[in-house]
């Protein structure tokens, strides 16, 4: 948690945006995900997201549903994803990781030892998509102690006094899903009608506020960084490594990937 607020405080600082990169652990190999992690970082990543891959990714579009079963087919459950975490640590104690899935792995795991685990692995939040906030006060009180940030999602149909709930509880940032449906780089993006509805996000919550769903290249995420604090994509990334042929490529295609990104974030164009 402590990495998310300091990360965020530096670019607050510097006058800059957040850029957050998904991927899914253990694609496109198990042995690729630290290496791209790492060429995520150097290429201007402020936070990773890592998806947990699962077996009924519901919230998730084909992009991202077909690379979590290639991930699991490969043996990349919740133990291999706490430990490319901790391989990541041993040479990256900066960038914040963020696990993003479903309660479900949690819950078997038993969410006091997933806790203790993902903070010992070097874990600074994680994203559980199923889990909605009337439900997550023994979830969020367990991450807490622990010293894990429970990042919450909103969206374009949440209610007034939901929101008012959400940003009462939330922890590192709040994820704005940009539009109602299914994770994928889209042409439903539109980020003038998403503006005032950041704006409001931000007036209310007490954690910065990123925009994610339907990002896919440099344009799309500096036309959403103008009213939030960050913007996070996705599937994009996840189609492109999911063509690398091996761990290098994979590496190389985050690289060029990401960097236009965090170029266009930075210039504001």
């Amino acid at each position: 948690m402590d990495r998310i607020d300091a990360c965020f405080a530096r670019l607050r600082a510097d006058g800059r945006k957040a850029l957050i990169p998904f991927i899914t652990a253990g694609d496109p190999g198990l042995d690729a995900t630290v290496p791209v992690m790492h060429a995520l970082a150097a290429a201007g990543a402020d936070v990773i997201e890592l998806g947990v891959p699962f077996s009924d990714p519901m919230a998730d579009g084909p992009t991202i549903q077909r690379s979590s079963e290639r991930a699991l087919a490969r043996g990349a459950g919740l133990r291999y994803v706490l430990e490319t975490v901790a391989a990541f640590r041993r040479d990256d104690a900066t960038t914040p990781v963020v696990l993003m899935g479903y309660l479900n792995p949690v819950e078997i795991h038993g969410t006091a030892r997933f806790a203790d685990a993902a903070i010992a692995a070097g874990v600074d939040g994680v994203l559980l998509v199923d889990l909605p906030p009337e439900e997550a006060a023994e979830t969020r009180a367990i991450f807490t102690a622990a010293g894990l940030a429970l990042i919450l999602l909103a969206s374009p149909t949440t209610a007034d006094t939901r929101l008012d709930t959400l940003s009462a509880m939330a922890q590192g940032y709040l994820y704005y899903v940009s539009f109602a449906g299914v994770t994928g780089a889209s042409e439903r993006l539109d980020s003038s009608a998403a503006s005032a509805r950041l704006r409001d996000l931000r007036s209310r919550s007490t954690v910065p506020v990123v925009a994610g769903f339907g990002i896919k290249d440099a344009a799309s995420a500096a036309a959403m960084a103008v009213e939030a604090d960050g913007v996070v994509v996705g599937s994009a990334l996840v189609a492109a490594l999911g063509e690398a042929a091996d761990a290098a490529t994979a590496a190389q295609t985050a690289t060029s990937f990401l960097a236009p990104l965090r170029q266009a974030l930075d210039s504001g164009t």
